[in-house]
């Protein structure tokens, strides 16, 4: 296991010029976002204003696999921070379906709008609406749609049963199911331990954990993006994995073979490094 960097005033100054160049970034590109028509150019834009910050950040990018080539396509992943809305699109381009509350995020919401992002209501008495929503956007677009399926983030140490909702318009369909396994490294590649995920890379509701460590200071989702530039950043490993058949299969058959293939694959990879 790699050793999380101890922090020091020396790395926290420099996570504060940091965070302070972020927000500089962001007011610039302000100005663009409002000009900037919803839609496919947008959803271009996304990448390069995402790969500006990750590069602020630190977080550096490892994509293992290729995405497929059809269209419509629905990419599904596991989730363990906030750092996937922006890990994604430098590394596939594509927009997410995300849930609702995401929606009303100050700043959050009003950028993730402009780059494509559809938010979802996935209480039961919404879930036709947010059907047919979904079924809209992923049939229309010429670009991949990105969703995941836990329906929250988590503490890193295992991945939460999918939830099988927004799998309906899968059924007897021709949009193609890609899955996805997304882990996270220390810069240098090493592996990094449960404790270590939960208390510093993982953001995640200590209450919505089934199993695992805990973190014993939540944060904000600004406060844990400058708790990673003190950390001085991590990389993502994506591993990119073939479409399964699903022909022939309901909603919740879909979202158990998902989750069986995700999980499988996160576990045997979570303390293995690649190369």
């Amino acid at each position: 296991m790699g050793r999380v960097r101890h922090q020091n005033i020396f790395n926290t100054s420099g996570a504060v010029l940091k965070f302070i160049l972020f927000w500089i970034l962001v007011v610039i590109q302000l100005p663009v976002l409002v000009v900037l028509p919803r839609g496919a150019v947008s959803v271009k834009y996304m990448r390069f204003f995402m790969r500006i910050l990750l590069y602020v950040a630190g977080v550096r990018i490892r994509v293992h696999g290729n995405l497929s080539t059809h269209r419509p396509l629905l990419v599904i992943s596991n989730h363990i921070s906030i750092f996937e809305i922006a890990t994604f699109p430098v590394a596939f381009g594509g927009s997410f379906i995300a849930k609702k509350e995401m929606e009303s995020w100050p700043l959050v919401g009003w950028v993730s709008r402009k780059f494509g992002v559809v938010f979802v209501d996935r209480r039961p008495s919404h879930a036709m609406d947010a059907l047919q929503q979904v079924q809209k956007t992923v049939a229309t677009v010429k670009y991949p749609v990105f969703l995941f399926p836990e329906g929250t983030t988590t503490n890193g140490a295992y991945v939460k049963p999918f939830k099988s909702t927004l799998f309906n318009f899968v059924e007897n369909s021709n949009v193609v199911v890609q899955p996805m396994v997304m882990n996270y490294r220390l810069r240098n590649g090493d592996i990094i331990s449960d404790t270590d995920m939960a208390q510093h890379f993982a953001y995640f509701d200590n209450a919505k954990q089934d199993m695992g460590p805990k973190c014993t200071r939540e944060r904000s989702a600004f406060g844990q993006l400058f708790h990673i530039m003190v950390l001085g950043g991590f990389t993502v490993e994506i591993t990119v994995l073939p479409p399964p058949p699903l022909a022939g299969m309901d909603r919740k058959q879909i979202a158990e073979t998902l989750h069986k293939i995700v999980s499988d694959k996160y576990m045997e990879l979570k303390n293995k490094k690649l190369k």
